[in-house]
This record gives structure tokens, C-alpha cells and sequence, in this order.
């Protein structure tokens, strides 16, 4: 398993992999605008722009392939998503353990916006609930999640 910054020419990698997760496994968690708004939030424009800014990286298996991604703006976690056939082997553990060791030593503290699928994870890595967001999305859904946060 490897951690790499991702390059422009990886866009379609870390969408693909934002998008089947999200895709595969938010449906059991959101309604269908909710789902749409994710969908609509990780676009080519912002996954790219946060590539030029080298915040995105790739996790890699063995064989190179890659099965994750994860952001890191500042003290704050975005877009951390494993393929859904990979999750449960391990990656997401390894991302979110590299994403916190980039923000250690410059910040006190670390932010994420959990979504309800990983937000037991977080739980499990110390991260407390610090506020709560409602956002109207299409079909008069609503997105709900928690800003997390964990003091280092």
C-alpha cells in the first residue's frame, strides 16, 4: 500500500473513486437529492483545482491500483472515500491515519464533515461533533452532517 499526491492527469482517478463511493454507498444513508448534491459538490472543477493546490492524494494496493483518495486543506479532511470493494481491508484506516500526520505539527486541531457512513469512524478515532448542518438539496431532500473535530 502506497500514498501518493496526486497529479492533474489523475482527475478522472480520484472522480471515479468519489463518485462510485459515493454512488454505492450514500444511497443507503441519504435521500436522492442529497446523494445529488454530493455528486454535484465533488465536480471536475474542485477536484482539480484542489490537485493544482497538492492537497489530493491517492492510495495505491499493492499491484498499484488505485482504491482511495483523501483531501487535506489546511487543518481540515475533505473527500476521504475507498471503493466500496476495498473498504473493510484496511485503506480508509491508512488514509485518515496520513491525513492526520500532514496536519500534525501546524495545527491543534483537525476538522472533517462526517457523513453518516463514516461517522462511527471517526467516533473511534476521538473525533467529537462540534456542529450540525442541514442543507436543502433537490426533491425537497434534505443533507444533514456533522462538523467533527479532534484536538491534537
Amino acid at each position: 500500500m502506497s500514498i501518493e499526491l496526486a497529479q492533474k492527469s489523475d482527475l478522472y482517478v480520484v472522480k471515479e473513486i468519489t463518485h462510485t463511493t459515493i454512488n454505492e454507498i450514500y444511497p443507503h444513508y441519504y435521500p436522492t437529492g442529497a446523494v445529488d448534491f454530493f455528486i454535484s459538490h465533488h465536480n471536475d472543477e474542485n477536484i482539480e483545482n484542489d490537485i493544482l493546490n497538492e492537497c489530493v492524494f491517492l492510495c495505491f494496493d499493492v499491484g498499484h491500483n488505485a482504491v482511495g483518495t483523501v483531501t487535506v486543506k489546511k487543518n481540515e479532511i475533505c473527500r476521504l472515500f475507498v471503493l466500496p470493494q476495498y473498504q473493510g481491508k484496511g485503506y480508509g484506516k491508512e488514509l485518515l491515519e496520513f491525513a492526520e500526520s500532514e496536519i500534525a505539527g501546524r495545527y491543534q486541531e483537525i476538522v472533517l464533515a462526517a457523513s453518516f457512513s463514516a461517522k462511527s469512524i471517526y467516533h473511534k478515532r476521538g473525533y467529537k461533533e462540534t456542529e450540525y448542518h442541514m442543507i436543502k438539496a433537490e426533491h425537497n431532500d434534505y443533507l444533514c452532517y456533522d462538523i467533527m473535530k479532534k484536538l491534537l
